[in-house]
Formats: structure tokens, C-alpha cells, sequence
């Protein structure tokens, strides 16, 4: 959906420090967007070495800087123009949308099985892989860290919708998935230009097998990218134990909300994204903002019982088609 740059942490296949990650792009603006806003952003300097990930306990938020005044203007502007156009919509789909099981099976294997990025000498590049499944089997613990300059109110809000959409994921996949203050092994970070582009520090520490394309990708996010997300597995196995996602603190509510939506769920196996999947938020048309009914039906699916992390899509496929069949019937 739109571009976060990244499903899962790195690229798969990317194996550094132990950790290896697959990336996904979460969600970003087509060019023709972009040309009809362009000149709007201001101009990304370099990242200061000796600056850390920002320190969120402060009880006073500080006040936006210009910079991000000047972002968050952009970005209201690109979220108008998705409205104005029919784009980011909030309800089901169901009504000019309709998707059979054999959709569902086809989309499921497209999403659950590819990488969308690869790394092609060190740089992220469209077009990833064939993978086996990947999925979480343990307990996922989020944390949000916020910019000091984001209103108090907000992140409250933030971290109210986010909390009821990880009961709604917890309910889909059978894991437990809740906001956590200790332990947290899936960080979401909602992060201002100034410290996207200091946040290197604290993205290793939470993620030491970081790749530099990926992490390069975040400090310098370009700006049709608004958001982004990784999630990584130690050495080759294909159980995730860790996820980052990074999210612009410019983006208004609904884009936010969108990142949210789409990068927590690619943090958890749906990685990739199809054109021919709709409704959908793994769809980089922008057409549909939150979590449809079939995206659920495909948490559904990456987490039922009847398939194993380490599987091949050849292995899965009949079990998939199975499931589809189960969850749509007499939709096939």
C-alpha cells in the first residue's frame, strides 16, 4: 500500500550479525504524485554521528521544527489528493471489490512468498525473491517511540488505535500481540526528518543485523517512502523474532494510521505487495487505507496450523488453496 519501504527487516536472503531480514516497501506516493507536488520538501542534510534515537521520556514535548512544519504541509497536501481521487478508503470493499477463494488463494501466495526488494550491490531494488513462509511463533511485543516534538494528544491517540488494532491482529493470527513497555521485540518508531536521520544508533541496538541499504533507506527516506518496515530471524531460520518499523511523525492522521496498518501487518509474513490484490492494503495503488477483510483472511492463512514456518510455496499451495476454499466457500 503506500510505500513504507520495507516488509521485513532487510532483504531476504541479507545475513549480517547473526540476524537475517527481509524487506518489504510499505507505502509511498506514485510519481505522478510526486511531480504534481514536487519542491515542497525540503532538502535532507547529513545524519549526525554522535546523535542517538530520540529520547521519549521527556514529559514536555518540544515544538516541531521548521523542517518538519514544512514536511507535515507536503504530506497534507499528498493525503488530500488520495481523497480527492477515491484513494484511501476506509471501508471494506465488499461493495465493488469482490474477491473469490481463488483470488484470496493466489494473493496469499504472491504476498506471503516474495520479497519486494532485493539487495543489488547495495542498493534496495523492486523485485525480491521467492522465499520460503516466514511467520512469528512466540509472544510479539510492541513498543512505540515517539519525536519529542509530537503533541502529547497525539501520541495518546496513536497509542490507543494501536493497541485495539493489535487485539484485531492478536484475534487473526492466534498470537499474542499487545503494546509492551519492557522486552519489546517488535519497535515502532514514529520519527521527525531530523531524527530519522539520527536514528542509526538506536536502530542497531534494537537490530544489530541491520543491513546499510536498509538502514540508508531510513535516515535518508526519500520522499515518496513514508513509512517502512523490517523484520529479521536469526541466522536462516524462518521464524521472525524481531520486526522495526519506522514511520514519518509529518504524515497526517489517516496516512499515519494507514502506515500502522500495513507495516505492522508485513511485520508480521505478508511482505510483499500485488497489484492484483483488492481490496487490499498490500497494493501499492493507494486505494484502500486500513485493513480489508481479505487482508484478515490472509493473516488467517500465514498463521493457521495446517502450515510451518520453513515451508516452500510449492509445499503450501494445495493447503493454501484449502483454507481459501474453507474461509470463501462456494466462492471458488
Amino acid at each position: 500500500m503506500l510505500h513504507s519501504f520495507a516488509k521485513d527487516a532487510g532483504v531476504s536472503g541479507l545475513q549480517e550479525a547473526g540476524l537475517a531480514g527481509r524487506l518489504a516497501r510499505g507505502f509511498g506516493a506514485p510519481i505522478c504524485l510526486i511531480a504534481l507536488l514536487s519542491g515542497c520538501l525540503p532538502a535532507k542534510g547529513p545524519a549526525p554521528a554522535h546523535q542517538a534515537a530520540p529520547d521519549t521520556s521527556a514529559a514536555a514535548p518540544a515544538r516541531p521544527d521548521a523542517e518538519t512544519l514544512k514536511a507535515a504541509d507536503y504530506y497534507r497536501r499528498v493525503q488530500a489528493f488520495y481523497l480527492s481521487q477515491g484513494g484511501m478508503r476506509t471501508d471494506s470493499g465488499r461493495r465493488d471489490a469482490p474477491f473469490d477463494a481463488r483470488d484470496l488463494a493466489t494473493n496469499f501466495l504472491k504476498i506471503a512468498f516474495y520479497d519486494e526488494f532485493s539487495d543489488q550491490g547495495g542498493k534496495l531494488v523492486e523485485g525480491g525473491a521467492q522465499q520460503a513462509l516466514h511467520r512469528w511463533q512466540g509472544p510479539v511485543r510492541v513498543s512505540i517511540t515517539f519525536s519529542p516534538g509530537i503533541q502529547a494528544e497525539r501520541q495518546a491517540r496513536i497509542t490507543a488505535e494501536t493497541s485495539v488494532y493489535l487485539a484485531r491482529l492478536s484475534r487473526l493470527t492466534g498470537l499474542p500481540i499487545s503494546l509492551a513497555s519492557t522486552a519489546p521485540n517488535f519497535s515502532v518508531m514514529i520519527l521527525s526528518p531530523a531524527d530519522r536521520r539520527a536514528a542509526a544508533p538506536g536502530i542497531r541496538a534494537f537490530a544489530p543485523g541491520t543491513s546499510e541499504p536498509a538502514l540508508r533507506s531510513v535516515l535518508f527516506m526519500k520522499p515518496d517512502i513514508y513509512c517502512t518496515a523490517f523484520s529479521y530471524s536469526t541466522g536462516k531460520s524462518p521464524v521472525y523474532d524481531k520486526s522495526l518499523a519506522v514511520i514519518r511523525s509529518e504524515l497526517p492522521d489517516l496516512m499515519t494510521k494507514a502506515c500502522l496498518h500495513e507495516e505492522i501487518a508485513q511485520g508480521l509474513g505478508l511482505v510483499n505487495d500485488s497489484p492484483k490484490a483488492r481490496p487490499s492494503i498490500f497494493n501499492d495503488n493507494e486505494e484502500f487505507a486500513l485493513l480489508t477483510p481479505q487482508d484478515e483472511m490472509m493473516l488467517r492463512i500465514l498463521y493457521d496450523r495446517r502450515l510451518h514456518p520453513g515451508m516452500s510455496m510449492a509445499e503450501a499451495r494445495p493447503i493454501v488453496e484449502t483454507i481459501a476454499a474453507e474461509l470463501l466457500p462456494g466462492e471458488s
